[in-house]
């Protein structure tokens, strides 16, 4: 996705305080010139301001010759209504729904400065410095755990994104990290949106990786239920999108390898699933955050973690040198672990009586 700088970089007070018109513009007769930040398959993505409250919104529109389409209508408005009802700080806030003067669909939301997770895993597999001193694995691991919350939270109401890959979660200037494009969701249960008259994910045999035009979904993330056309798809189908992601940031490769999409469903529905630690033997990656990385991954959905919350909890754990519950730990491993907790505890005690000491008698 093209990134550009800010139409306003730092607050204005001579713009914060000009006073309302009485006659105010309303609509999408408020917002000043568009300037187009990103075009994908569907639609447009610009920059604009909006002159009532003086900020700088992104501004999103279909693409000329789809205007008319009903799936397409459908999806973009199903993407505008559902992350709006997402409030949650990990999607991007909707600030306006509505048509232009020419009767055109477009909404707006808060513009993020920042970069997407492809753009983050390419760089480092490129060994970029600046992106490996900002990027080691434990930072790339909590980014995991922010994008699992944010899923959980959708999850619960009864949300489903079915199209979660590394370009659409965005890494902010200030470790905001937010989760993009809810266009392909499943909303399913009585207490969220509606979910009627949506038609089914296109099946099409001679989808290319790489189409001309637009295409739905990804083959590369997506989830072995959804690879075979099952029209029950879960929450568990984001799990293994998410599973995906894990094994590319641990790896710095891609999971699925294949020229079309035939190759790739024969990758998800046949061939014995690739394991990190023998894809880059060099990276030495800890068994037990593999294991949490082949739990996700397992092609029957009902062997994977079964809710998100679960994966969630094994990544915390992970994180703050607890053991996970899908790895088991040989006798030697935790006594390893136990040795490095207890010298970790014995270096803080250590130092914290060695800075009372000097305290002590530098206060003397």
């Amino acid at each position: 996705m093209i990134r550009s700088k800010p139409i306003q970089p730092h607050l204005d007070q001579g713009e914060t305080d000009l006073n309302l018109p009485t006659a105010w513009k309303s609509g999408s007769l408020k917002y000043d010139e568009l300037k187009l930040l990103a075009e994908g398959g569907t639609a447009k993505l610009y920059l604009t301001t909006d002159q009532n409250l003086s900020r700088t919104v992104a501004y999103k529109t279909l693409h000329a010759d789809l205007r008319n389409s009903d799936i397409e209508t459908k999806r973009f408005l199903r993407e505008a209504r559902v992350t709006a009802n997402i409030q949650h700080p990990g999607t991007l806030p909707v600030y306006e729904l509505g048509r232009d003067r020419e009767g055109q669909l477009f909404f707006t939301m808060k513009k993020v400065d920042g970069r997407d997770l492809r753009k983050i895993l390419f760089d480092l597999a490129q060994e970029v410095p600046e992106v490996v001193d900002d990027f080691p694995l434990p930072r790339l691991l909590d980014i995991l755990i922010q994008v699992c919350q944010t899923l959980a939270f959708a999850h619960d109401l009864g949300v489903i994104h079915r199209d979660l890959k590394p370009a659409n979660i965005i890494v902010g200037k200030f470790g905001e990290v937010y989760v993009l494009d809810w266009g392909l969701a499943k909303v399913t249960g009585s207490n969220s949106i509606i979910d009627k008259d949506f038609p089914s994910d296109p099946k099409s045999k001679d989808l290319q990786l790489t189409p001309v035009g637009r295409h739905y979904g990804t083959p590369l993330y997506m989830s072995p239920e959804i690879a075979r056309g099952d029209e029950n798809i879960d929450a568990r189908s984001d799990i293994f999108s998410l599973g995906i992601i894990l094994f590319e940031i641990l790896t710095l490769q891609s999971f699925a390898k294949g020229e079309d999409i035939i190759e790739i469903k024969k990758m998800l529905l046949e061939n014995p699933c690739p394991l990190p630690r023998e894809r880059v033997p060099q990276k030495h990656i800890p068994k037990d955050l593999e294991a949490v990385c082949l739990r996700a991954l397992k092609r029957n959905r009902e062997e994977r973690y079964q809710k998100i919350t679960d994966l969630l909890a094994d990544l915390k754990r992970y994180r703050h040198g607890q053991e996970v519950s899908v790895y088991w730990y040989s006798s030697w491993e935790k006594l390893v672990r136990w040795n490095n907790r207890t010298a970790y505890l014995l270096i803080a005690i250590g130092c914290a009586l060695a800075g009372a000491g000097l305290q002590a008698l530098f206060g003397r």
